[in-house]
């Protein structure tokens, strides 16, 4: 779950986090209010997106009036942004924060993270702030320091100390960082965060520290315990992904040309791998489940035939929970029901095997029993070559 930069600050600020005044704006009409209560007609208007980049792609812009705050929020509000990170389809604006200007005499890079191969959060420190922390990993990897600090206290003293003198902070900034660091530290826990980045952590005009900007990312796992933040989780999710979720089907729309339907999650990354050795591509990874529902096998049919890039289908189940005469007759219908027109290579395996088998034999549709899952990748990547070719499936 994803947090915009205003519901992030209102949680950073709460904490006693130096956050830069701010009023977020849904409509052109609020400006005047928001304006009143931050007294003070300059600032800067920023785009609401789960996205970086939004300075270079016009998102983010200076006013020194009121009226030129009026004029921002109406270019801002409804918008199309586009940036690297979003693509060409870019998104839309729905909300602008207005937020009073400041000053900068340093940019520092401030994130705590979880860093999975060692089983341990991560503070990462740079003094390159505003840029892509990607980026100066590659071309200058001794710019970004690691600490680890100990899961569940409070971030060491000498912690601390060592991520200031990296940064080039001393005196009263030392002991300032430390406190953001520890507040950071602090959040990022009791709100079950994956992210928590701060890009960039300002030195401003009197030498104090200053957070601008926020990323702020939750564990989907730990959505139900964080409502209360007002993030969105479904942000930047395929509506294909919102529509499985509702049936209890894990989706994610892939770029391939063969659509999957698999029980078990590490079934169907083995059957993407070896569509892929194949030479075929998976337009998506989708796990039903151990104990799908017709109903819900006739909807996942439903998501992956709405890809208009699906030249052919691969369904491969090994029953357990779920029988593979259940899993069969489910198909049969989600085939009679959406009507498909492309191929469909089937592979059961486990529990009522023979009887699942005989019910695709029996079904008097166009459906091909694979033997295995070599067979049945291999199968599914000749009906889409074929396709591709302009000779029809098999």
């Amino acid at each position: 779950m994803k947090l915009h930069e205003y519901q992030a600050k209102a949680i950073l600020r709460q904490a006693g986090l130096p956050v830069p005044k701010g009023e977020v704006v849904f409509k052109a009409e609020e400006v005047s209010n928001a304006l009143a209560k931050l007294g003070m007609n300059t600032g800067v208007a920023k785009a609401q997106a789960y996205t970086g980049g939004r300075g270079k792609a016009g998102g983010i812009k200076l006013y020194k009036t009121a009226d030129e705050a009026l004029a921002l929020t109406k270019q801002l509000i409804g918008m199309t942004l586009v940036t690297k990170q979003t693509g060409p389809e870019g998104v839309k604006i729905e909300a602008v924060l207005l937020e009073e200007a400041s000053v900068i005499k340093r940019e520092l890079y401030v994130a705590v993270t979880l860093d999975r191969a060692k089983a341990n959060i991560v503070l990462i420190l740079s003094p390159e702030g505003g840029m892509d922390i990607e980026e100066v990993a590659e071309k200058t990897p001794d710019r970004i320091l690691k600490l680890y600090p100990a899961w569940g206290r409070n971030v060491d003293p000498a912690l601390a100390a060592q991520g200031a003198k990296f940064l080039g902070l001393e005196g009263e900034q030392a002991k300032a960082f430390g406190d953001i660091l520890e507040k950071l530290y602090r959040i990022y826990q009791e709100k079950d965060c994956t992210l928590l980045e701060i890009n960039p952590l300002v030195v401003n005009g009197t030498g104090g520290l200053s957070l601008l900007d926020c990323k702020f990312n939750i564990d989907d796992n730990a959505v139900y315990r964080q409502t209360e933040t007002g993030g969105d989780p479904d942000a930047e999710k395929d509506p294909s992904e919102i529509e499985a979720g509702k049936y209890g089907l894990s989706y994610i729309k892939l770029d391939g040309d063969i659509g999957c339907m698999v029980n078990g999650a590490g079934l169907a990354m083995a059957t993407m791998d070896i569509i892929a050795h194949y030479g075929a591509q998976p337009a998506n990874f989708l796990d039903v489940g151990g104990s799908a529902s017709e109903e819900a096998v006739t909807k996942a049919f439903e998501i992956i035939t709405s890809d208009k890039n699906v030249k052919g289908i691969l369904v491969n189940i090994f029953g357990g929970i779920m029988p593979c005469d259940r899993i069969a007759r489910g198909i049969v219908n989600a085939v009679k029901t959406t009507g498909l027109n492309v191929p469909l290579v089937v592979r059961l395996e486990g529990t009522n095997v023979k009887e699942g088998k005989e019910v695709i034999e029996n079904s008097g549709l166009n459906l091909t029993s694979a033997s295995d899952l070599e067979d049945a990748a291999k199968l599914a990547a000749q009906n889409v070559k074929a396709l591709k070719a302009g000779k029809g499936a098999n």
